[in-house]
């Protein structure tokens, strides 16, 4: 239930907003005050924020490809750049010739939302999704419910069911792709308050990356799909290794979201 007319002027929370640091002050103002069901909450969430709790942690969601994601404290909260994979995965995935429902599968899901925008663009898919992070699972179940999604907690494949060796159609992964050293650097909001592992992709930032391309061509059907956020430096160290794993690689980009995608695509007989 929003409240209107607010107990806190919106004037006021914007002015405290702006004071703490925030740089859409009247957008995230509005959000606090539509989503807060009591005054009570409403000061309790202002006051979250303005210590420096992320905001999709205070609202307990994220907009992610038009849907609203649950995420909370200790998760990943899904960035709008990797709105430019899932829109690369659909268009792949649309090109599937017709017969059983694609196999998708989210490597290092964090909250599901990759997963779950790809369910809500495709309809009928078959959706598998891991993370390491107990928390996160936990988090991805509630949002992959609807659309019947299986998530596992495990490192990357590991948890995977063997029979989907050879039958991924599509396999998606925003994995840590951070420097170790470069952490420190980045906005408080997710040094502070997002899971390390969800950022520190260690030395180069593609250790895990790597782990991801190796095993990919194992899982992948003929003709399917990997797809893997990096950033644009990292971009040729990651299509050098999708290439040594044996898939056909190429790079897609977005200016407008400051958005890297290497896809690799595992050659049909």
């Amino acid at each position: 239930m929003s409240l209107s007319p607010s107990p806190l002027p919106p004037s006021v929370i914007v002015t405290r907003l702006r004071a703490a640091g925030c740089v859409f002050a009247e957008d995230e103002a509005r959000l606090l005050i539509s989503t807060a069901r009591t005054p009570d909450d409403l000061a309790v969430m202002v006051e979250q924020r303005v210590v420096g709790l992320p905001l999709e942690h205070v609202l307990g969601w994220a907009e992610f490809c038009g849907l609203r994601i649950a995420v909370g404290p200790g998760v990943f909260v899904p960035r709008p750049r990797t709105e430019f994979l899932i829109r690369q995965a659909i268009t792949l995935a649309r090109q599937i010739p017709a017969g059983p429902r694609p196999v998708i599968v989210d490597l290092c899901c964090g909250t599901g939302a990759m997963g779950a925008a790809l369910a809500m663009a495709l309809e009928g898919v078959e959706l598998h999704a891991t993370d390491v992070d107990p928390t996160a699972v936990e988090c991805a179940r509630r949002n992959l419910a609807a659309a019947g999604g299986r998530v596992y907690g495990g490192d990357l494949y590991q948890p995977l069911p063997a029979t989907l060796r050879g039958r991924v159609d599509v396999l998606i992964a925003s994995p840590p792709y951070v420097p170790t050293e470069a952490i420190g650097l980045l906005p408080p909001e997710a040094r502070v308050h997002e899971p390390q592992v969800a950022l520190d992709g260690g030395a180069d930032g593609l250790d895990v990356v790597r782990r991801v391309i190796a095993e990919a061509p194992l899982w992948l059907a003929p003709g399917g799909h990997l797809l893997v956020e990096t950033s644009e430096r990292q971009a040729p160290q990651t299509v050098e290794a999708v290439a040594r794993s044996g898939l056909t690689a190429r790079v897609a980009g977005s200016d407008e979201l400051d958005a890297t995608v290497v896809i690799g695509t595992r050659p049909a007989p």
